[in-house]
């Protein structure tokens, strides 16, 4: 009898167990709640596994449930997180593919989010919210190295054409100048030395020229500003003068209109009376008797006596 009830103590427990435990399985009250997100990576996720950490700021949050190539573009992986319902993810949160200390083990950092972003939601119902991601430490080194070694074989290339033999050649000539320039320098050096100090005495003597020529400068330049005093008082008096030739050329206009008429007439009388007078003189020349005793009367021609008298 008390074994019959302990063996049916027994088998009630562990179906008690075995619900509890497919009830907790299924969704009970007391186990989390997830929500679905996606992340799109255009990088290697080499060291990620399915249900590797996701974290939020160092926080466990979720776990990577999938992970797939984008069907239109194999340099795209899609992620997908279960994450626990209450997170606060934002629109400005990203995503980034880390390591974990010296294991390697690869995992998803959430990070951004600031307070005043609106929460990160679907484009459209059914759809999963999408994750903005941003390249792993690991992807900018290798971008950087990249870049780095691209620069490097360019300018190895470029060190290779400056060393190229026509570019040795042409340096080895220029040493080889430079040695004579060199040498013929070491040879004159005493000349040289004497050009330098020649040149010194040469400057010592300018220093002085300059400074005796100093007053004469000053005088010189007292002397241009008398001139330029001069040729202010010259261009008061052409003002003057040019007054003056105005004043003149208006009474020279009043002559031209008044008088010179006049002026004409007085020239055709005197021109008449010069006529009257050569004419004069010529005849007193003729016959000065005619001009003390008079004009006799000319004789009369032939039969014009005869005439007056048969007139009679």
């Amino acid at each position: 009898m008390n074994f019959t009830l302990v063996g049916a103590f027994v088998l009630g427990l562990g179906a008690v167990l075995i619900a509890g435990a497919l009830w907790l399985a299924s969704g009970g009250a007391f186990q989390k709640k997830y929500d679905p997100y996606l992340a799109i990576v255009g990088e290697s996720v080499a060291g990620l596994n399915l249900n590797a950490a996701v974290k939020y700021n160092g926080v466990d949050v979720g776990k990577v449930r999938k992970i797939r190539l984008d069907p239109g573009n194999p340099d795209r992986v899609i992620l997908q997180f279960a994450i626990e319902r209450g997170t606060p993810i934002k629109q400005d949160t990203f995503a980034v593919l880390k390591t974990q200390g010296l294991t390697g083990i690869a995992y998803v950092e959430l990070s951004g989010g600031t307070p005043g972003s609106p929460p990160l939601l679907a484009a459209a119902d059914g759809e999963t919210p999408v994750i903005r991601t941003k390249p792993s430490l690991s992807a900018r080194l290798e971008n950087v190295l990249t870049t780095v070694l691209a620069k490097l074989d360019s300018t190895s290339d470029s060190v290779n054409k400056i060393l190229s033999e026509e570019n040795l050649a042409a340096f080895k000539s220029t040493l080889a100048d430079l040695s004579v320039v060199a040498r013929t320098l070491a040879a004159r050096k005493d000349s040289i030395d004497a050009g330098i100090v020649n040149a010194a005495r040469t400057l010592d003597n300018s220093a002085r020229v300059s400074a005796e020529l100093s007053p004469v400068l000053d005088r010189i330049g007292r002397s241009a500003d008398a001139v330029r005093a001069l040729g202010e008082e010259g261009a008061r008096a052409s003002v003057s003068a040019g007054r003056t030739i105005n004043s003149v050329g208006a009474d020279v206009k009043r002559f031209t209109a008044e008088g010179l008429p006049e002026l004409q007439d007085l020239l055709g009388e005197m021109n008449a009376l010069t006529v009257s007078l050569r004419s004069f003189i010529e005849e007193t020349e003729r016959n000065p008797r005619g001009f003390l005793f008079g004009r006799k009367p000319l004789p009369e021609g032939p039969g014009e006596g005869s005439n007056e008298r048969r007139g009679k």
